[in-house]
């Protein structure tokens, strides 16, 4: 087993969360513990805890670098193209990001703090600034003023998103129906629903 001096404490912390995704990728956040991640690297479980707060903290580390690559799969999306059209190209980006990363992208979503924890910051700054992008993208169908209801489809739309990703990763969908199809309709019928919203006097 290797000595602690063997390496920094940061490249301690990058193989560590390099060796907890591949679990996680391949057996589920259930799979994950920190005999078998201390395993991977060649340190013991105590070692873990000198990288990070607890088993809970190195999740939230590994939910924040997927987080981070779904954004990274977003960034050069054409957001002034249109709500419809960004939109669905956001979505499709999504649905292909998730469908690469399922077990990481699940992990993101079956993972919870113990009562009373509440999740730091810069991993919240992550959801703020994926929702960022479907308001910005639906942006032109408010005012100004209705940052609220923005933020609220925004929201929604999210919400969708992520349940037609859910269904189609599970193998769940209905027969038939695929989630490129399904996608296309949410944010048709959801434009379509805003615009008609926004003409009326």
């Amino acid at each position: 087993m290797a000595r602690r001096s063997d390496h920094s404490r940061d490249e301690l912390t990058r193989m560590a969360l390099a060796a907890a995704r591949k679990i996680i990728a391949k057996q589920g956040l259930r799979g994950l513990s920190t005999r078998q991640i201390a395993a991977g690297i060649g340190y013991s479980p105590g070692t873990l805890y000198q990288l990070f707060e607890d088993l809970d903290d190195l999740i939230l580390h590994i939910n924040a670098a997927t987080l981070d690559g779904l954004i990274e799969a977003c960034r050069d999306v054409d957001l002034a193209a249109g709500p419809e059209a960004a939109l669905e190209e956001l979505a499709r980006r999504y649905i292909s990001y998730v469908g690469n990363n399922r077990g990481l992208w699940n992990a993101v979503f079956e993972h919870s703090l113990p009562e009373g924890r509440i999740a730091p910051d810069w991993l919240r700054e992550r959801t703020r600034s994926l929702l960022g992008l479907a308001e910005r993208a639906i942006a032109p169908l408010f005012q100004e003023s209705e940052e609220a209801a923005r933020r609220h489809e925004a929201q929604v739309l999210w919400a969708s998103l992520y349940g037609i990703a859910a269904l189609a990763t599970a193998g769940k969908l209905p027969p038939g129906e695929s989630p490129e199809t399904m996608v296309q309709s949410l944010v048709q019928n959801s434009v379509a629903g805003l615009r008609s919203r926004r003409a009326r006097p």
